[in-house]
């Protein structure tokens, strides 16, 4: 019996609104790809890139095209070569992978040779906003032990300083990082990042916008740079090579987590930490990312804990989120 692939659209309230340097969200919009065969059913979630063009109806119509490959048996593996690397592959590659593992009876940890899953820390979004806001929602997120702040806001690097300040006044005990959301660029990142490295600051994500990376060949941060946006999969890894330290790894960027795992290899080979990051999600599209982050230094998998997230998701507890369950993926 040949496989059968469906892909669909579903919504999902966001609380209160999220907030970053290029617009707000009230909602979400996931696609879900469900690869059929004989009794078993994979399912994989992903994320529109919106900056990239992407719409949750181009997702959906960019899986389905891959029907008939599905259902003559392409692996995740020919995936590469079929699609290129976005949301959509990233859904029918966990589809795949999840269906794998209901298939075999192994585990997708087991068949990436990982260690046993534990919980593990992720970071806590704290939304971009004017400095007394922000600080109101940190001090609601009093008791996470990692707050991940959401910059680029009017008025510059200075207004955005005044900003972390606040944060770090209301939550003067967590670790702090800081995603500059690419709007840093032209301007002294060096003063930038020597004022936050005054508040503890622990990493600055994309000070400036893709392409653009150049600008800082002869910035010398005191607080480690990651590349987000600069970096998708292995094809763009050495590009950034010398210019950050570290890079975060989305599976919507990279294209699923068979990519995104060899990516993560690929990376530390050449010396560069590893951030695990998320666009809005459900729990769905956060168990295969939680593969890769279990191998990096960061984790922000905070996405469920944003939106109204399925029944029976990822367990959140603390400042920790606990492995996938078979019931919910892989």
């Amino acid at each position: 019996m040949a496989r059968n692939l469906t892909a669909r659209i579903e919504r999902f309230p966001v609380r209160g609104s999220f907030v970053i340097a290029r617009g707000a969200k009230t909602h979400l919009d996931v696609v879900v790809a469900e690869v059929c065969d004989g009794g078993a059913t994979g399912r994989g979630e992903a994320t529109a890139i919106y900056y990239h063009g992407e719409t949750a109806e181009s997702v959906a119509a960019a899986i389905t095209a891959q029907a008939d490959a599905i259902a003559a048996g392409a692996s995740r593996a020919e995936l590469l070569g079929l699609m290129p690397a976005g949301a959509a592959r990233n859904a029918l590659d966990a589809a795949l992978w999840d269906l794998d593992a209901k298939q075999s009876g192994i585990r997708v940890w087991q068949m990436l040779q990982l260690p046993q899953p534990r919980p593990m820390l992720t970071a806590y979004t704290i939304s971009l906003g004017d400095p007394a806001t922000m600080a109101a929602a940190a001090y609601v997120a009093k008791g996470r032990e990692l707050l991940k702040i959401k910059l680029g806001g009017e008025g510059g690097p200075d207004a955005d300083i005044e900003r972390a300040t606040a944060v770090r006044r209301a939550a003067p005990d967590a670790r702090l990082t800081i995603d500059a959301n690419e709007a840093w660029g032209g301007t002294d990142i060096a003063r930038t990042a020597a004022a936050l490295a005054r508040l503890d600051v622990e990493l600055i994500e994309q000070p400036v916008p893709a392409g653009q990376d150049a600008l800082l060949d002869h910035v010398r941060s005191p607080i480690p740079l990651a590349a987000d946006e600069s970096c998708h999969d292995r094809a763009t890894l050495d590009a950034i090579v010398g210019r950050y330290a570290f890079i975060n790894i989305k599976l919507d960027k990279a294209g699923g987590l068979t990519e995104a795992h060899a990516l993560a290899h690929a990376a530390r080979v050449r010396g560069l930490g590893i951030m695990t990051g998320c666009m809005l999600s459900t729990s769905l599209g956060i168990a295969p990312a939680f593969h890769v982050a279990m191998q990096g230094l960061y984790a922000d998998l905070d996405g469920p804990l944003l939106i109204e997230d399925r029944p029976q998701g990822l367990r959140f507890e603390g400042s920790d989120v606990w492995p996938p369950e078979p019931g919910l993926w892989g």
